[in-house]
């Protein structure tokens, strides 16, 4: 009998499903503001295509116009299965660039072995395509570790660093979770909506099951890179949720690093952030769009130089 947390990737599945189960709006009404905030529907994207970046020809798209934000998608994920409930709540605001990491959807995967860094790499070579010379980066679970090399890599591309349920060290997750990473292969998706996207968007499906090895390669691997990460210089906010996979103290330490830990009252805001969100798991972090957003927006938009209030 399998343990419970060997399961983790099953039940991801089984969210994305739902989100996935979402239709796409009819392109002549695409963009319109749905009649339920709760459950409006992509929009049109403004540009796709395909960067050669790293030997790699990594699929993007872009919605809507203004400041740009980059969204790091999670193991397995694609655009339709991790963004396509948060795109339409950020992209009337913001230029929102999406894309696939190497293997994952529409980028066919290459003789390369999986890195965080290599990831951050072809992300950066990305923003030159694309000619953006800074922007917004967020990143969830797998993207939060290629968010963090962004800012330690390329820090002049990066203006402010979300990280939703990620980590910057291997024991940075709970024991548990961090052991249950050996246990995962492709039967445990066999069926589910990452198989089916894997095998529709262009990959061979022949290679699911060395896909999901590749995948996880980067995870059985220690890595710590907490010096690095203490010195990124962009404005961070962290969020985790409190039955995240993410252990508190290591978003803590650094919280800390970044200024924080100290009353605001007396001693002023720090620029960086941390939230710990209540009854939210790792996988139900991207469910938690009616919090999330308006602090990401609030964390986006803010005047971080200022002071804090008086009363």
């Amino acid at each position: 009998m399998k343990k419970p947390f060997l399961n983790f990737y099953c039940a991801m599945a089984l969210v994305v499903s739902v989100i996935a189960c979402r239709q796409p709006v009819p392109k002549e009404t695409a963009g319109k503001q749905s009649s339920d905030s709760s459950s409006q529907q992509m929009p049109v994207p403004k540009d796709t295509g395909y960067a050669d970046v790293n030997g790699l020809k990594l699929y993007y798209e872009v919605y809507g116009q203004g400041q740009p934000i980059v969204l790091l998608h999670g193991s397995f994920m694609t655009i339709p299965l991790n963004w396509s409930h948060i795109i339409p709540l950020l992209a009337p605001n913001r230029r929102v660039i999406v894309a696939e990491m190497q293997g994952h959807g529409r980028t066919r995967d290459i003789s390369r072995e999986f890195g965080y860094e290599a990831m951050a790499d072809d992300v950066s070579g990305l923003l030159k395509h694309l000619k953006v010379d800074s922007a917004d980066v967020l990143g969830y679970s797998m993207g939060g570790g290629v968010a963090f090399q962004m800012a330690v890599r390329h820090p002049a591309q990066v203006r402010r660093l979300i990280i939703l349920s990620g980590t910057y060290a291997h024991d940075g997750w709970w024991p548990d979770v961090e052991a249950s990473y050996a246990g995962i292969n492709a039967e445990m998706f066999r069926g589910t909506p990452i198989q089916k996207q894997y095998d529709s968007l262009g990959n061979d499906p022949a290679h699911f099951s060395e896909f999901v090895k590749k995948v996880m390669s980067i995870d059985l691997k220690p890595y710590d890179w907490t010096a690095a990460v203490q010195q990124i210089k962009a404005p961070l906010f962290m969020a985790i949720g409190d039955a995240d996979g993410v252990r508190y103290e290591h978003a803590l330490e650094l919280f800390r690093a970044k200024g924080g830990g100290k009353m605001g009252d007396i001693h002023g805001l720090p620029q960086s952030r941390l939230a710990i969100l209540p009854g939210t798991t790792h996988i139900g972090m991207m469910q938690r769009t009616d919090w999330l957003i308006p602090m990401i927006n609030e964390f986006l938009d803010a005047d971080l130089t200022a002071p804090p209030p008086t009363f």
